[in-house]
């Protein structure tokens, strides 16, 4: 968001908090404007509509996401790919912390209800998803190469841990399971997916 104009960046942030906690029903342009001194012909001066302001928010986190993996990756050092694929699911859960309301808007229902619609917010959030799953796959094709991951199929076995490590992220978002104290837990399952045939994860 740092290139854009500090007042657009500013309704973008407050936008995204609203339609996170209220969803997009409930979240007023008035509101907004309260909430970020804008005034509603500012708003609309940046934004077409509600709809519109929404899908530049996902276009925005995917731009987030993927600046943020790159600069995890750029010039990093992995001992090998199993190495690689569990530094990258610790860093997706910080990530997932530092980008709360971005994550939390992702697991609200509606945007869904609008991609089924909407052809731009379904490539947005195929783009979100796929650029996760990408990082996965990308340390499972790595280990498969040393030999540090077993015979799996790199895609499939890449969205099945997205979805273990969505799920935790889900956990902490609605306060349902004490998340943290699961993490070495889903560490040593994700281990043991991985690891090549006969070769056990530590317990």
């Amino acid at each position: 968001m740092s290139k854009m104009p500090k007042k657009k960046e500013a309704i973008l942030k407050a936008a995204t908090m609203l339609f996170a906690n209220k969803g997009f029903s409930d979240t007023s342009m008035h509101e907004l404007s309260e909430l970020t001194g804008a005034a509603e012909g500012t708003i609309f001066y940046h934004f077409k509509n509600k709809e519109h302001l929404l899908l530049t928010i996902l276009e925005d986190t995917n731009d987030s996401i993927v600046e943020a993996f790159d600069r995890f990756l750029d010039g990093r050092e992995f001992e090998d790919g199993m190495h690689m694929v569990k530094e990258m699911i610790s860093f997706y859960l910080y990530l997932a912390g530092l980008m709360e309301f971005q994550f939390l808007l992702l697991q609200r229902h509606f945007l869904y209800r609008f991609a089924l619609e909407n052809k731009a917010f379904r490539e947005n959030l195929e783009a979100i998803y796929n650029c996760i799953a990408d990082m996965f796959e990308k340390g499972i094709l790595r280990g498969q190469q040393d030999g540090s991951v077993g015979d799996v199929h790199p895609r499939k076995t890449a969205l099945m841990l997205f979805t273990m490590v969505d799920g935790m992220v889900r956990f902490k978002s609605f306060n349902l399971y004490d998340a943290g104290a699961l993490f070495n837990d889903l560490m040593t399952s994700c281990e043991r997916m991985l690891k090549p045939d006969g070769e056990n994860a530590p317990c």
